[in-house]
């Protein structure tokens, strides 16, 4: 599963510079993420950064996009070329 940004978000840019995959930008009202980039930092944390240094806890899992532990290491091989 990727992560998201609800409308909680207080904008206080410690999210985005955490985020290994940089798929964390600014939005037009608040930092989004990027489904596709978003691993929950499987490949480089254990747990995901964002949600770590989130003041107000407004970085639930996406219910849009589930994926498995698997899928999300796979996403991290792609993403880091380390499946080639």
């Amino acid at each position: 599963m990727a992560l998201m940004i609800t409308d909680e978000c207080i904008n206080c840019d410690v999210c985005e510079p955490e985020c290994p995959n940089e798929a964390i930008f600014q939005g037009e009202e608040i930092y989004e993420i990027d489904a596709e980039k978003c691993t929950e930092c499987i490949g480089h944390f254990d747990n995901p950064q964002c949600q770590e240094v989130c003041p107000v806890e407004c970085i639930p899992v996406n219910p849009q996009k589930v994926e498995s532990k698997d899928e999300l290491l796979q996403k991290y091989q792609r993403l880091t070329n380390l499946d080639s």
